[in-house]
């Protein structure tokens, strides 16, 4: 009788960790990083951050809009992008890019 309940006691407390375990790896995944300003961005990319579609950089100046190859290093991220989306000031889908 006494192996018997060593053996439930033992059953229900693997159900448990077990159970603790598959709990902690279905967690959802961390949220993409906020960043302060386009200084902090480009301490980590260096071409800035952006959406996985764009191949160029688009620029405007004096009125003229051209496309320019990406500089530095550039995170392409749709979820990185769109959570520091507030510092692409040109709307390009690249934030905090290299001209």
């Amino acid at each position: 009788m006494q192996t018997a309940r060593t053996l439930g006691i033992a059953a229900v407390t693997l159900a448990l960790t077990i159970g603790g375990v598959a709990g902690t790896a279905t967690s959802a995944s961390a949220a993409p990083k906020t960043y302060a300003n386009c200084t902090a961005v480009n301490k980590v990319y260096s071409g800035g951050i952006a959406k996985k579609s764009v191949t160029k950089n688009k620029v405007t100046s004096a009125g003229k809009t051209t496309s320019r190859a990406l500089k530095g290093t550039v995170k392409k991220d749709d979820a990185l992008y769109n959570a520091n989306k507030k510092m692409d000031r040109d709307a390009d889908g690249i934030a905090c890019e290299k001209s």
